[in-house]
């Protein structure tokens, strides 16, 4: 796929990680044993920054919720499985890695150009770091909140 701007994305198979607390999602471990594992951290955007067409970049992220890696090697003891869930997403990606200035930035780009388009934003913010053709890739997917069903 391509570098793209935020996209409706219909994930129909949840993916699943390994729960790895030790995990930074801002440092770039290229070159590190790591560097090939796929990993997904997942964060709280900020309570009022979340439905603002115009964002404060410095408030926008709130608390990572969990971090997670994929094919870790478990050994004897289960992790914790920790889930990016099937549904509807707005998705951007961007072929390289992604400091944490750059995340928040195509994040919140994501959020204006999702709320411009009039879509409900879920206040969950995940970000997958992978490889693909030997290249890193940093994708952001924001989920899409359920419409509210018609009441009496």
């Amino acid at each position: 796929m391509k570098e793209s701007e935020a996209v409706r994305l219909d994930l129909r198979a949840p993916l699943e990680y390994a729960e790895n607390a030790g995990l930074d999602p801002f440092v770039n471990t290229a070159g590190e044993g790591e560097a090939s594992r796929e990993l997904l951290f997942c964060f709280e955007v900020d309570g009022e920054q979340a439905g603002r067409i115009d964002p404060e970049a410095e408030r926008f992220l709130g608390e990572l919720v969990f971090s997670g890696m994929a094919d870790a090697e478990q050994g004897d003891a289960q992790p914790n499985t920790l889930i990016l869930p099937a549904g509807l997403y707005l998705f951007a990606q961007r072929r390289r890695f992604l400091g944490r200035d750059e995340c928040i930035g195509l994040a919140m780009e994501q959020q204006k150009d999702g709320l411009w388009e009039r879509h409900r934003l879920d206040s969950r913010l995940y970000i997958r770091r992978l490889f693909e053709d030997s290249s890193e890739v940093t994708q952001i997917f924001r989920p899409l909140a359920h419409p509210r069903r018609g009441g009496a």
